[in-house]
């Protein structure tokens, strides 16, 4: 029965600092915490209530993805040496043709990988071409809502192209190929708006779980007029916003020549940041830029596999931390991260904060990590009464086996986390106080048929794009080259490491 009371008993409750912990029973009712503490504590349990034994099992309030698309769940695998640029150039032959249904499948799909790693919420930035549906929206958020995850489903939104973006990439292709990235132009400012007012009108999901958000992709993508209309459309309907952020070099140094500042300084200046607003990446800022964030309540989505994967640099995290920016940590998309793993996100983020320096005052240790991966990714996508384990918060949880060799042997809950465990200690995941994954398997659909449709899906759409992703592959060589030579010119900051 939906919504029975659930007394959770003998369950390790790890404290914030670690100290030997009495195990503890966990009172779960209408979705929420109602108590915590010894059993006498608790007082008598209800008649109704149901009681599970959660003996060997420690538990934590799970992860939120701060960022990710799941419009790009089939290109897990895709490329390999790719930057961004060579991504954002084959972007547009990995979902060729997807129907209504697919992106369904995506969604569910995206979902599906993140449970299994005890992620119960994302911040999903979604593309759909030429632009946004209301029936798109749906689709995606019926893929969350079969697999029991809360969602922030943004729609994403350019009127530039990326060869448009970049000045004189066009002119660098032969003829025949200049003439066929020429006609793959976008839709107007004002479609994209019109589309999005009807959208946000029309949505009416009754799933309070999955919400309407906005999405510009990136600013240097984007014209002023669509940068300040969908900021408006956020205002007025209540919504938040997300965008990339100075993610490559190649964006920082477009940005002085576009707009002759910075792209957060640009951003200020028309006033598009506000506390509703928040920035994936964030790499190539300095400490101006992060003063502007810390400013205007504008909270970060740090990214370290894509931003790894793709080249792009190591954020400055501790120094967003240090001025006060909130930052979240997120995933990004199976194409440029391979996996929606958030052990594998806190890992990476403590990692990428100790190859910048020997000082160890300046790392990011294990709870300030798991920290970002819950309250503050919870920050970004505007959720409450989540990200602890505490009376009154919602119970989202997870159920970590303390028998898996990651904890063999247990000398620090918080450092084994995010250090050892790769997420194979997930045991149970609960949202809103409901098993959505129990025992290692999913409560709310059958895998062996998502897995059927996800593989004949993606066989049908990588069929018929092959001539389209042939063509973008055929421009790797020349997009490459135009930009590895155009990301050779000096910045004021650098953001990688020295090769020697």
């Amino acid at each position: 029965m939906r919504n029975r009371p659930l007394v959770v008993q003998n369950i390790f409750v790890p404290t914030v600092t670690d100290d030997e912990t009495q195990l503890k029973d966990i009172w779960i009712a209408d979705g929420k915490i109602v108590e915590i503490g010894s059993a006498e504590e608790l007082g008598p349990i209800p008649e109704s209530a149901k009681t599970i034994d959660a003996s060997g099992l420690a538990v934590v309030p799970s992860f939120i993805n701060a960022h990710t698309h799941s419009h790009f769940a089939f290109g897990r695998g895709y490329g390999d040496l790719w930057t961004l640029e060579l991504h954002l150039n084959s972007g547009g032959g990995l979902n060729y043709g997807a129907t209504l249904d697919d992106m369904k499948l995506m969604a569910q799909l995206n979902a599906a990988d993140m449970i299994r790693y005890g992620c119960t919420a994302a911040y999903d930035m979604v593309v759909q071409t030429p632009f946004t549906s209301i029936d798109g929206m749906r689709a995606v958020a019926a893929g969350y809502e079969k697999v029991g995850i809360k969602a922030v489903v943004a729609a994403t939104v350019t009127d530039k192209t990326f060869w448009q973006a970049i000045p004189n990439l066009i002119e660098s292709l032969d003829a025949e190929e200049a003439q066929w990235v020429s006609s793959l132009a976008q839709a107007d400012s004002a479609q994209h708006l019109k589309q999005l007012r009807k959208t946000l009108t029309d949505w009416d999901h009754g799933n309070n779980n999955i919400t309407l958000g906005l999405a510009p992709s990136i600013p240097l993508l984007s014209s002023d007029e669509l940068l300040d209309g969908v900021a408006q459309l956020a205002h007025e309907f209540n919504v938040p916003i997300q965008t990339h952020l100075a993610e490559s070099k190649i964006q920082a140094l477009m940005a002085e020549r576009r707009w002759g500042c910075s792209i957060v300084e640009h951003l200020s200046n028309i006033g598009f940041l506000t506390k509703k607003t928040s920035v994936a990446h964030a790499i190539w800022v300095d400490d101006e830029d992060i003063a502007i964030l810390a400013n205007t309540g504008v909270s970060v989505a740090h990214n370290p596999a894509s931003n790894m994967r793709l080249g792009n640099g190591v954020a400055p995290i501790e120094a967003m931390l240090k001025a006060g920016v909130n930052v979240g940590i997120g995933t990004d998309a199976c194409s440029c991260a391979d996996q929606q793993n958030m052990f594998d996100a806190m890992r990476l983020a403590s990692y990428s904060s100790r190859i910048q320096g020997p000082n160890p005052s300046y790392w990011l240790p294990s709870q300030q990590v798991f920290q970002m991966a819950t309250q503050g990714s919870a920050k970004v996508l505007g959720l409450s009464n989540t990200g602890k384990i505490e009376k009154g918060q919602v119970a989202d949880l997870v159920f970590l086996d303390l028998k898996d060799l990651a904890y063999l042997p247990l000398n620090n809950f918080w450092n084994q986390l995010v250090f050892s465990d790769s997420g194979s200690s997930v045991q149970h995941v609960m949202v809103n106080g409901e098993f959505i994954y129990k025992d290692r398997k999913y409560t709310q659909f059958d895998y062996d048929e998502l897995y059927g449709q996800v593989k004949a899906a993606a066989e049908r759409i990588k069929t018929q794009a092959k001539g389209r992703r042939k063509r973008f592959k055929n421009l790797e060589s020349a997009v490459s080259l135009f930009c590895v030579g155009l990301a050779e010119s000096t910045y004021p900051i650098d953001r990688y490491l020295s090769r020697v």
